[in-house]
Formats: C-alpha cells, sequence, structure tokens
C-alpha cells in the first residue's frame, strides 16, 4: 500500500505558463524541480486537483509531480477559437515538457491519456521516457463515452442552486463511490456565478459547438499507431483500469492489450473510471510501482 509520509508534504507551487499559440496554462509542481519529472495530464471535466495524493506521494520518491490544468479547464486559460482537438492540448504539454528536466513521464486520464498518446507517438516522438494511461484505450465502450458526455453536458447552462445538488448529481453518476460529508471539496470543479455555481469547464470543450472539436477521440486507427510508435520507440507504457468502469471494459482491455502485449497492466479493485478518485492508494501504489521499474529520479 502506498506510504504514508509522517510529515505533510510541502504545498505545490502554483506556476502559469504559455501552451500553443500563447494560450495560458495553469499547473502545479511539486519535488525537486531539478528531478526528472512525472506529469499528470487529467480527464475531461477534471482539474489538476483530480490526482488526489498521488502526485504528492510520486514527488516523496525523489521525482518532481508537476499536475496541469489543460486548455479549457480549471484555472487554464479557455480557448477563444474554441480548439479542443486532442492534438492542440499535446501542443499545450509539449511547450511545458520543453521547460522541465528530460525524461518526463506522462501519466493521463482519459483526455490525457489521449493527449498522451498523440503526443508521444504523433506530436514529439522521443520526448516521454514512459507513459501511463490511465482508463483509457484507443477503442473504448462508446456507451460509457456516451455517459460522461450526458453527464457533462447535464446542468451545464443552468448550473447549481447549492453544493449539495452537485454532490447529488455525482453521487448518482458514480454509486460505487461514497457521497462525501465534507462539500468544500467540490468548489475545485465549479464557478461562481450570481447566486449560482457552474462547472469550471469551458462549454465549447463539450457542447458540440466548437468549430476544433476534440474529434481525435474516435479515430481509433490514429491512435493505435500513436500507441504503437511509442512502443517502437522503446518507450514502456503502462494500462491502469478502473475494475468497474464502463469506458474500458474488461473485453476493450484485453484486446488492447492483445494487440500491444509489452503494455503492463494493472486493474484497480473497486474503482470506476476516475480510478485516482475512486481509489487514490491503490491507484499511486501501482504510478510508484511502474516509476521504480524506470530508474533514478535524478535528470
Amino acid at each position: 500500500m502506498m506510504t504514508v509520509p509522517s510529515e505533510a508534504p510541502p504545498p505545490p507551487q502554483y506556476f502559469l505558463t504559455d501552451g500553443h499559440g500563447g494560450i495560458r496554462i495553469a499547473a502545479d509542481r511539486q519535488g525537486d524541480p531539478g528531478a526528472r519529472a512525472v506529469v499528470f495530464l487529467h480527464g475531461g471535466g477534471q482539474t489538476r486537483r483530480s490526482w488526489g495524493r498521488a502526485a504528492a506521494a510520486v514527488a516523496q520518491r525523489g521525482w518532481q509531480a508537476v499536475t496541469v490544468d489543460l486548455r479549457g479547464h480549471g484555472e487554464s486559460e479557455w480557448a477563444s477559437d474554441g480548439d479542443y482537438r486532442v492534438s492542440s492540448f499535446a501542443a499545450d504539454i509539449r511547450e511545458i515538457l520543453e521547460q522541465l528536466p528530460p525524461r518526463p513521464v506522462l501519466v493521463g486520464a482519459s483526455l490525457g491519456g489521449l493527449t498522451s498518446m498523440l503526443l508521444a507517438g504523433e506530436l514529439a516522438r522521443g520526448i516521454a521516457d514512459a507513459v501511463v494511461l490511465v482508463d483509457i484505450v484507443p477503442d473504448m465502450d462508446q456507451s460509457g463515452a456516451e455517459r460522461i458526455q450526458a453527464f457533462m453536458v447535464d446542468k451545464m447552462v443552468d448550473g447549481f442552486g447549492s453544493l449539495d445538488e452537485v454532490a447529488d448529481m455525482i453521487a448518482e453518476f458514480n454509486p460505487h463511490r461514497p457521497r462525501p460529508d465534507d462539500l468544500d471539496g467540490l468548489r475545485n470543479n465549479l464557478r461562481r456565478r450570481g447566486d449560482r455555481w457552474y462547472w469550471h469547464w469551458d462549454p465549447q470543450f463539450i457542447d458540440n459547438t466548437s468549430t476544433h472539436a476534440p474529434i481525435e477521440v474516435f479515430d481509433t486507427d490514429r491512435l493505435h499507431a500513436a500507441v504503437a510508435a511509442i512502443l517502437a520507440d522503446g518507450v514502456p507504457m503502462l494500462l491502469v483500469r478502473g475494475q468497474v468502469s464502463d469506458l474500458v471494459s474488461r473485453d476493450k482491455a484485453t484486446e488492447f492489450l492483445e494487440r500491444f502485449p509489452q503494455i503492463e497492466f494493472v486493474d484497480v479493485e473497486g474503482a470506476g473510471h476516475m480510478v485516482a478518485g475512486d481509489r487514490n492508494d491503490l491507484f499511486a501504489d501501482a504510478v510508484l510501482g511502474f516509476l521504480a521499474r524506470r530508474g533514478d529520479a535524478q535528470a
């Protein structure tokens, strides 16, 4: 199990940087800034705070943990031109990696995993030393993807009258996860306007009004080619799946691993699609074990 430190880790250091085209990207850094980086990329509708204690655990093992708000999410800038293509997310992260020590490890959940595929397997081959995909494969279950999109669209315009309404909606979406008693943590995913709460992300990202939508999520051939390129470059990969995920079913995971048998695999018990949120301890263990096989954290 993940080792709990005897002392609280220092708080993350917040920084702003420019992504592709000058869009402002918000991020946090923990650990030695001279050490090799583990860059955490959240899923659609999430933020850099979605990783729980896993990023701190990575930093305490000597790595530099960098958690990023993707464009249109969290405290990062919304794309004025509505450019939310996966390739544009990848271009943003390439700009960030150029400011970090070489040989970073990418940890990408869902949309962040697709971003990692195109970044390391297409846009900037050789840029990553290893890639962790968190509950995402190129040929995902469409019923699960549709359920997630429906959740994100619902209440996006009307918002919520209270944090209790938000908690009820999340509990209905994730019935396997206990409803939180302390609702303050929900504020990280919301913005207050007037007397109502709204999701933090740019509506153009999810409502199909953007002229540059993330269409690559449906291009399984392109994504499979990107994964093949990553492996051809000798870059190790790990798939961490939530055992009760409806986005990456057991069958979809098996098909992916049969296509790419070099990829390591961890199935996280009791976790759905939001693996880091559902079982942060087991998720952190999987990442730390993978990193331990990647060598020294020093650049």
